[in-house]
């Protein structure tokens, strides 16, 4: 077994014991047919119409049925990708956004993103998330999903420090996010609860190169 498939299986191993979905995929167009499916089969993410658990007037409750609008955004993609992946959610229904996602903090269904690299040693994936468009695409989403070619595995975070110094020293202020698994907390009496501070679900999406 290659060192690069070494690093992935325990990327795979170290993410999911954390939570994360992890699924090995051909290529980035099979990556975009794995998040359509996945849309696909969940509920719309929507805020529920206040007050819609008291009794509505006939429109308001014809309302309270009516299908919402699944969203996915993409803010990081290239023009190309963006283009392709845009096509392919209006085939499915799907609107997809890359900006104005201040307009969507009720929620989006699925925010997908490229990951400039991770730590197999603790599963973690690393995004340069200096755009505000992409830190909430990570943020309001129920579900992230990251990109992530198997060659940009390392297996320490000592490893990856070259390739971290890059994304963070360019003489102006950057954001770089580590995500290790769904969101989760237990501040409020010590009771774990996933996906209040972000998303539900983590999907990791490991591509071959």
């Amino acid at each position: 077994m290659s060192a690069t498939n070494d690093l992935a299986r325990l990327m795979r191993e170290k993410a999911e014991a954390v939570g994360a979905t992890v699924v090995e995929l051909k290529d980035l167009k099979a990556a975009f047919a794995y998040a359509l499916d996945v849309c696909d089969k969940k509920e719309a993410c929507q805020l529920l119409v206040s007050g819609c658990e008291e009794k509505l007037s006939d429109k308001a409750e014809a309302l309270c049925e009516t299908k919402q609008e699944k969203v996915v955004a993409a803010p990081n993609l290239s023009d190309d990708e963006y283009a392709a992946f845009s096509a392919l959610c209006a085939e499915r229904g799907v609107k997809c956004i890359r900006e104005g996602l201040r307009g969507h903090l009720a929620g989006i269904d699925i925010g997908v993103a490229h990951a400039d690299l991770a730590i197999a040693e603790t599963g973690t994936c690393v995004i340069d998330s200096t755009s505000e468009e992409l830190r909430l695409s990570s943020m309001i989403s129920e579900i992230h999903m990251a990109i992530l070619p198997k060659s940009r595995i390392k297996a320490t975070a000592f490893e990856g420090e070259q390739e971290v110094n890059a994304l963070i020293n360019t003489g102006t202020p950057r954001y770089t996010a580590f995500i290790t698994g769904p969101s989760r907390t237990a501040d409020i009496e010590r009771v774990l609860a996933i996906g209040v501070h972000g998303p539900l679900e983590l999907h990791i999406l490991m591509l071959e190169d």
